[in-house]
């Protein structure tokens, strides 16, 4: 048997245990598990309470239980879903008696939601989009995940392609009436208007495309310096709790710690690094290798120093650097002359020209409220106008950069041959199904659907 052609089923709520727990099923013998567990198949949609019972008619347990019939269902197929106590018993127990139960299996990572698209209940960029709504960590992430769920990017990308189809078929047109002399403008001109309107459409959505991957991706900040300079202790005010271990002994953070961040709706990962320092301790020298490894690759490095450190270090990156000098309370002059040079170079919040610097007390949390409020100013430009991006995946992009490139060498060649101007455009419409997910995307569909939780 193919196994599209088996039912599947899987627990679809959350960790256990909980007040309620979902076990979804899918497929053609979704209804005669309903018959075997709950005794009949209820009125489709409608909450019905059912004793389940196993197949020696031993209890499971008290449940809701609701029928939805193909086609009109999450999957397309017939759907049978068991609303049950959410102890690790009693779902053990359902979900013991489903896998005995004849052609019936467990579902793999991302099966339910590979159905529904495979059913036509939705593109593949909508399918992304579900994914980037259960992995969203922050608002902003949510709200571009919800757009790309509800079709935005699937409704745009389906209208240029049935566009791209006209034109080419005015093109194609014009072809056969070039058999009996010159191909007519008034065939031409339409198509050429059309795709150059195309074009500037899908450059527009290209343009923007590096901020809404980076709301996906997320914002990086290594908090990097010397030993014992407070990097952990201030880790731990940036995540408002004990994430870090805080020693006065120098070497204590001997590898990276990171943490997530929601940082006014941007999401943010943190990490804090070893200190940076010369020592024979071979663990704490892959520490510090890690530490410039990783800062390295962060979007923006916290310099940390204190009184007893100078402020200037080597550059060691490209990263964004800021100076921050700690322990303000303990160096009142330093770190009034400190809060003067930061004006000077950066203006109140952090921002201008030089590198910006913030004088802080890690320990009693003085400037850390001056520094969270810059970080979310480099946060917005970093990430930039979001609400309108249509593309959250490297996949997106390139074959949008593909549909363009297809476009433009149409119009290059229209002139000159439009046989080549026509196979272009075929390329370019082949390029929009394969983002919809609508041809030969065979080879992505496993990665995809893989990346999804069990019951998705």
């Amino acid at each position: 048997m193919h196994p599209r052609d088996q039912t599947i089923f899987a627990l679809s709520s959350g960790r256990l245990p909980s007040a309620i727990a979902v076990v979804r099923v899918s497929g053609p013998q979704a209804g005669s598990t309903l018959t075997l567990l709950a005794g009949k198949i209820p009125i489709p949609r409608r909450a019905t309470r059912a004793l389940l019972r196993d197949a020696r008619q031993q209890p499971i347990d008290d449940a809701v239980v609701l029928w939805f019939p193909e086609p009109a269902s999450a999957t397309g197929e017939d759907v049978a879903e068991f609303h049950v106590h959410g102890g690790r018993a009693v779902v053990a127990s359902l979900l013991a008696s489903l896998s005995a139960i004849e052609n019936v299996r467990a579902a793999e990572p991302g099966e339910f939601t590979r159905r529904a698209f495979e059913n036509g209940k939705l593109d593949l960029t909508e399918a992304e989009g579900l994914d980037d709504l259960i992995r969203a960590d922050t608002d902003r992430q949510r709200r571009q995940a919800l757009r790309q769920l509800q079709g935005v990017l699937g409704d745009r990308a389906r209208d240029w392609r049935g566009q791209i189809i006209e034109a080419c078929a005015l093109i194609e047109a014009g072809i056969d009436f070039a058999d009996e002399g010159d191909v007519p403008a008034e065939l031409i001109a339409p198509a050429v208007a059309k795709v150059t309107t195309l074009l500037g459409e899908i450059q527009h959505v290209l343009a923007g495309q590096r901020q809404s991957e980076r709301l996906r991706e997320g914002l990086v900040i290594a908090i990097a310096g010397p030993p014992n300079v407070g990097k952990s202790t201030l880790m731990n005010q940036l995540a408002r709790r004990e994430v870090a271990i805080v020693s006065p002994h120098a070497g204590t953070t001997r590898d990276i710690i990171e943490v997530q961040l929601d940082l006014d709706g941007y999401p943010v990962t943190v990490i804090d690094t070893a200190g940076v320092r010369e020592t024979d301790d071979p663990v704490e020298q892959e520490g510090v290798r890690r530490a410039r490894a990783r800062a390295a690759e962060a979007d923006l490095v916290l310099w940390l120093s204190d009184a007893e450190h100078d402020n200037n270090r080597t550059r060691e990156s490209k990263s964004v650097a800021w100076l921050v000098r700690n322990k303000s309370d303990l160096d009142a002059v330093g770190s009034k002359a400190l809060s003067r040079t930061a004006t000077q170079l950066c203006g109140a919040n952090g921002q201008g020209q030089g590198e910006p610097m913030f004088a802080i007390s890690a320990s009693r949390g003085d400037g850390i409220a001056e520094l969270i409020s810059a970080l979310v100013g480099f946060a917005q430009e970093f990430f930039g106008a979001t609400e309108n991006a249509l593309i959250s995946r490297i996949r997106q992009r390139e074959l949008l950069q593909q549909t363009a490139a297809s476009l433009q060498r149409s119009l290059a060649v229209i002139g000159e041959g439009e046989e080549l101007a026509a196979e272009d455009l075929r390329a370019a419409a082949y390029s929009l199904g394969r983002l919809l997910g609508r041809v030969d995307v065979e080879d992505i569909l496993d990665v995809i659907f893989r990346e999804f939780c069990i019951g998705k």
